[in-house]
Parts: C-alpha cells; sequence; structure tokens
C-alpha cells in the first residue's frame, strides 16, 4: 500500500523521487529538506543520486531515483488518490526525460487510482507534454505550487498542461490573492506554514483566496492556518471547514 499520510487532501504518498532544490519563497522552510537533513539523512544517503558527485552524496536531499518503489502502485487493492513525490518535484532538472516518463507510465497503467502531481516547474511539464515524453491520462491531476501572486505566471503555465485536473496549492500563502485568475484551474488548495519559523497567514489572504475560489467556481480545499505543527491553528475558515474536492475518488 502507499505510505500513509496526515496530508488532508490525499489518501496517501508515493516517493519514487527524492529531493529537490529551493527556487522561489515558498521553499525557504521546506519541510521535505527539514525531513531529508533530519530523521531521512541516513536512509537517503545511502542512495545514490541522479547526478553522482561528491557534492551531491554528502547531500540528503540531492535528487534521487528509487528504482524499487517504481511498482508499488501494482500492488495496491484498494483505489488512492495519491500525492506523487511529496519529498521531491517529478520536473526537477536533474531528472532524467526516462525517468520521469517511467513515473508517468506507472500512473497511465494504474488508472483505478487518482494521482496527484505537484510542481513549481510546470515549464518542464508543458515541454515534455508537447513532445509526447509524458501522457496525461484522466487519472493525472497536475498542480503547481502558487505561495504568491509574485509566481503566478505558474498558473498561466499550468493551463497549457492537459490534464483532466489543474490545482494550485497556495501553501504557504505568503500574501494576498485578490485578482488571481481561475480560468481553466479545477481545485486550489490553500494553508499557513507550519514548523520553525513558520511565517504567520493573515486571515484576509485566505479569506481572498477562497472568495475568487466561490466567484469562480473552483472547488477549495483549506488545509491548515499551520504554526508550530501542521495541526497548531485547525482548520476553520470563516464559520466553516473547506473540504472541496473537483471530482469523487472513483472506487474500483
Amino acid at each position: 500500500m502507499g505510505t500513509k499520510t496526515g496530508i488532508e487532501w490525499t489518501n496517501a504518498t508515493w516517493n519514487p523521487m527524492t529531493g529537490c532544490t529551493k527556487i522561489s519563497a515558498g521553499c525557504d522552510n521546506c519541510y521535505a529538506f527539514t525531513l531529508a537533513n533530519g530523521k531521512l539523512s541516513e536512509i537517503y544517503s545511502r542512495q545514490l543520486p541522479v547526478r553522482d558527485n561528491e557534492a551531491n552524496r554528502g547531500d540528503p536531499f540531492a535528487p534521487r531515483f528509487w528504482e524499487n518503489r517504481l511498482r508499488e502502485p501494482y500492488s495496491w487493492r484498494a483505489a488512492k488518490r495519491v500525492f506523487v513525490n511529496s519529498m521531491s518535484d517529478v520536473f526537477h532538472s536533474q531528472f532524467k526525460q526516462e525517468q520521469i516518463a517511467r513515473i508517468f507510465r506507472v500512473m497511465n497503467e494504474n488508472r483505478r487510482h487518482q494521482f496527484q502531481v505537484l510542481t513549481k516547474r510546470p515549464e518542464r511539464a508543458v515541454r515534455l507534454a508537447d513532445r509526447g515524453v509524458i501522457e496525461f491520462t484522466g487519472n493525472i491531476w497536475m498542480g503547481t505550487s502558487v505561495e504568491s501572486l509574485d509566481v503566478a505566471h505558474r498558473v498561466d503555465t499550468l493551463r497549457g498542461i492537459p490534464a483532466a485536473v489543474r490545482f494550485l496549492s497556495c501553501e504557504p500563502l505568503l500574501g494576498p490573492m485578490h485578482g488571481i485568475d481561475l480560468h481553466g484551474i479545477h481545485w486550489v488548495i490553500g494553508g499557513g506554514e507550519s514548523g520553525i519559523g513558520h511565517r504567520l497567514c493573515n486571515p484576509q489572504w485566505a479569506e481572498s483566496l477562497r472568495d475568487e475560489c466561490v466567484a469562480q467556481g473552483v472547488a477549495f480545499f483549506w488545509k491548515q492556518w499551520g504554526g508550530r505543527t501542521p495541526k497548531s491553528g485547525g482548520r476553520i475558515l470563516g464559520d466553516r471547514t473547506w473540504d472541496e474536492y473537483p471530482v469523487e475518488l472513483a472506487v474500483s
């Protein structure tokens, strides 16, 4: 079975890739970076990085490809909603096209599951889809991280990806989202930051994101307010919990 997770908007995680590099403000307090350099450091350091050099061997968060994890979805009996590479970015430049294609082939062949792919590099996803390297079957949800309007260009790029469900992860939410164009987007996840050094989420930012979703007819999911731990601030926004999904999980 997939790895159980406390992430509210998914059922399980699957990590055939690990490791990444920070590229925008939303990455500053990356939980995956913290885990890789903490309790997972010894495990990750045993695996050779995809770009094998001395510096990457000494960096537990350097991108790594885990061949032994590739076939896990074939063994899952019950249909799942699966967050792919919660500890990495599928479209990181160090991963070879062939490696990315293999990840997609597994998803294409396991259509009873919904696979949720989240990237900060949607441009590469567009290029690989346009060249036929990867195929977006109907069970693959494609998302991009948009922590503030400073990176709203990622939304424009995401619209060019031929996925049945396109979604945004606005977590950590670091600024107001008033005026964001959600045309062609089916789902938005919002949330505050958690962990050591977390940045506070202004309630007006959360409200503006919710209001844009309501006004533009987009499913909205408020994951957390954040704090020292993910559940510190609870999940209530306004007077309710927002648990909307674009489509239901079809069990086969």
